[in-house]
């Protein structure tokens, strides 16, 4: 027992990434290294360093990473050829005065004292500081160069491709800091969930008073403690899904819907939205009473009655320029919810995005009905109701 306890300790907690996220890393760290190695080979040439060691780990942050702040592109770049500028530095001015391990940790601790002036802190950024000190002959003879030839190619082509790829396989790369979280009405006020939940203030706080070093964004941090909030809420009010309040009868457009019967039923049933489905019923978009306003001009209210009735007229042309069905205006790609998805996931959209109809899909991606604010908001608060009622 005393083993398995510690054991227990030394090791670290098992990793949440999915299997496909980690082969996802590792096909990136192959293409990144075989691209960066093989450009720098032709460029710098067969005899010259061309591939330095630290890459590997840079790799590592830059594909199984690349939401940290010690991946990003500044912090590789500036982090590698800084440390190794600063080592270098110190093996041409201070080599002399102590020997070789004194002068490694010397060089390292300045680089890294570096990276943190400079704003550009990247682990790997120790690994060059230190090559650049026992690197041997071959790189002491380089100096400077060896900071401003393989290491700031091979730190440039690996940003590069990890640009590349992390993009094309849906991770946002660079991960550019969202500290704001902006009103979709352009007022002052702060959204929603941000009124009654810990304020931005309050995280930055934390963090100062915190005074470490995090591996992880503030925006992602942030928005793991809002999910853990509605989380914890779920556990403690039960779960109450999209397909348990839904809207089953739903007036529905396709793409080809002539605009002046789409206006028609959504006047005609106080509607303010229309889902806009294909022959398989899947969603492709949704028409709001704010479309047509955007597209026929009524949103300088002169002359609106004339404006409507001329943007609804068919052209009775075969080809025309002007919007005639709902497809021409619609907003596609809309958000869309499942029968089993949680009310409480829909609150952020709804609150703070400003999204004011949801069409539901059931497993097959059909349509199935759709929840508006007003059903949230009911089923909220009948939920509330329910839970006060003495047992």
């Amino acid at each position: 027992m005393r083993v398995r306890s510690l054991f227990s300790v030394l090791l670290p907690a098992p990793s949440t990434a999915s299997m496909t996220e980690r082969l996802r890393a590792s096909a990136g760290a192959l293409l990144g290294l075989l691209v960066t190695g093989t450009v720098a080979h032709l460029m710098l040439g067969p005899d010259a360093i061309w591939l330095v060691a630290p890459m590997g780990a840079s790799s590592v942050l830059l594909f199984c990473l690349p939401a940290s702040p010690l991946a990003q592109p500044w912090s590789v770049i500036g982090g590698n050829v800084i440390s190794a500028l600063v080592a270098a530095a110190c093996v041409r001015w201070l080599g002399h005065l102590m020997p070789l391990p004194a002068l490694a940790a010397v060089g390292t601790a300045l680089a890294i004292a570096a990276m943190f002036f400079m704003r550009c802190l990247h682990p790997p950024g120790g690994a060059a500081g230190l090559t650049a000190v026992i690197g041997g002959p071959a790189v002491h003879a380089a100096g400077f160069s060896f900071a401003l030839g393989p290491v700031l190619v091979d730190s440039l082509l690996l940003v590069t491709a990890a640009i590349l790829y992390n993009n094309l396989t849906g991770r946002r790369y660079p991960h550019a800091q969202t500290l704001t979280h902006p009103n979709p009405h352009a007022t002052k006020d702060d959204v929603p969930t941000v009124r009654l939940g810990f304020k931005p203030e309050d995280l930055d706080a934390v963090l100062q008073r915190y005074g470490q070093v995090l591996d992880i964004s503030r925006d992602d941090l942030e928005a793991l403690f809002l999910q853990t909030e509605l989380r914890a809420y779920q556990r403690r009010f039960g779960v109450i899904s999209c397909g348990d309040i839904m809207s089953r009868d739903v007036v529905t457009a396709e793409f080809a819907t002539p605009l002046t019967e789409a206006w028609l039923a959504m006047r005609g049933r106080h509607l303010a939205a229309l889902p806009v489905l294909n022959p398989a019923r899947r969603v492709i978009g949704i028409v709001t009473q704010s479309d047509f306003l955007k597209h026929s001009g009524l949103d300088d209210y002169r002359g609106m009655r004339e404006k409507l009735k001329e943007f609804l007229k068919p052209t009775g042309l075969s080809h025309t320029e002007k919007a005639e069905v709902v497809g021409q205006i619609m907003t596609p790609r809309p958000r869309v919810a499942r029968t089993d998805t949680p009310i409480v996931d829909l609150v952020p959209l709804m609150a703070d995005a400003g999204l004011h109809h949801i069409p539901v899909v059931d497993a097959e991606e059909r349509f199935v009905g759709i929840v508006t604010q007003s059903d949230v908001v009911a089923a909220l608060y009948e939920h509330r109701l329910a839970e006060a009622q003495p047992a």
